[in-house]
């Protein structure tokens, strides 16, 4: 979700609850980087050295996602997105709450905010045409995000704090029970496989249209890795998020111990992961429950490091580059449906490739490519237009 939070900096106000983090817009903006085109510099480099490099051969796997099994750094990008939506939700909803608005007012809001989500998600796999149904994807990654940031903050609206955190563990053991007993028909329980696994089963068995993956050799749908059934436990990354949101509102704590207490409680979570990981594989494109513990570990550990460094310490000056991405997500995710960014990068900086040759050429235009968007979105940050959702 793109939502901005507002506030001093935490050491100004002793005594009052935040009401912005800066390192939420920065944390934010670090992530989309790497939708936007980062780890394109990577890929290309590892082609000057033929994937000969170490170094650069390393980067570039860390920013593609395994075929099934395993994490890479690329995997945590979605999720991180999906936490700081609900790290925002107290943040966004206590100011709602101030300004009097009656809890069934905000859920009919985030009941909105996720089906304009949902849509949007339609319209990013399929565009605007008239197509039969089978030919149509219905699940994405905006619909994932809509879907669960909009059951997390129902919890969050009627549930007390430990009951959240009981909502956030029901979650993940259910899937994890789910899929551990259970399998597609024909499969022995637990199958893992995509095409023996529980949940790719009930999408297939749910979800209209067609799924991202088919089987192999034909057009038949097999698996989505933003499918329906999967967004179980998405839920339990958003609750994560707004756990954490919640603790960064506390006044009765020392900033510096709540970046002490996520840091340490994703170090705990990573733990658990690999435990879990020898019974339930990390993995993405079923978001395991030990891909949740796994990603959320990540989350704490960044938005702790975050956090500290610019809302603690008060470095932000830094931060600019990252914040006018972070503050217009949503938009540049979608961006590239009706702005030809590849056409105006090489009309813009094409000669500049063709001066640095054609292996640190393809590099070059990987950071253009980027400099172009930043630059659009810096122009929207100076006017102060941010798309809202």
């Amino acid at each position: 979700m793109d939502q901005t939070v507002k506030t001093q900096p935490v050491a100004e106000q002793p005594g009052a609850a935040p009401t912005r983090l800066f390192s939420l817009d920065a944390l934010r903006g670090f992530d989309m980087f790497w939708i936007i085109g980062g780890e394109e510099v990577f890929h290309t480099m590892n082609e000057v050295y033929h994937g000969k490099s170490v170094f650069w051969s390393t980067l570039s796997l860390q920013f593609t996602h395994p075929d099934w099994n395993g994490f890479h750094v690329y995997d945590l990008i979605f999720p991180l997105f999906l936490f700081m939506a609900g790290v925002s939700t107290p943040f966004s909803i206590a100011r709602s709450l101030e300004k009097g608005k009656t809890r069934e007012a905000i859920l009919l809001k985030v009941i909105i905010r996720a089906f304009i989500l949902v849509l949007l998600g339609l319209y990013v796999n399929n565009g605007l045409k008239i197509q039969p149904m089978a030919d149509i994807r219905f699940a994405s990654v905006l619909g994932r995000i809509g879907i669960a940031y909009m059951f997390a903050n129902i919890i969050y609206l009627y549930a007390k704090e430990w009951a959240q955190i009981c909502w956030f563990w029901f979650f993940i053991i259910g899937y994890y029970l789910l899929l551990k007993f259970t399998a597609a028909p024909g499969f022995h329980p637990g199958d893992l496989t995509p095409q023996g696994n529980f949940a790719s089963y009930m999408d297939r068995l749910i979800l209209p249209g067609k799924l991202y993956v088919p089987y192999p050799g034909t057009k038949i749908s097999m698996h989505d890795p933003e499918g329906l059934f999967s967004t179980i436990p998405a839920i339990s990354t958003a609750i994560l998020g707004i756990l954490t949101g919640s603790l960064l509102r506390k006044t009765d704590i020392r900033p510096a111990y709540k970046a002490l207490g996520l840091a340490l409680t994703g170090i705990v979570f990573l733990i658990l992961a690999q435990i879990w990981n020898l019974d339930f594989p990390i993995n993405k494109n079923l978001w395991s429950s030990s891909f949740v513990l796994h990603v959320g570990g990540l989350s704490l550990m960044l938005m702790a490091l975050f956090y500290y460094i610019i809302d603690v310490l008060g470095f932000k000056k830094w931060t600019l580059f990252f914040r006018v991405i972070g503050m217009n997500s949503i938009l540049i995710y979608i961006s590239s449906h009706f702005i030809k960014w590849t056409y105006t990068n090489q009309t813009t900086f094409g000669w500049l490739a063709q001066l640095a040759g054609k292996a640190y050429g393809a590099v070059l235009l990987a950071i253009t490519f980027v400099l172009v968007k930043w630059l659009f979105l810096y122009f929207l940050y100076k006017k102060k237009t941010f798309l809202k959702v």
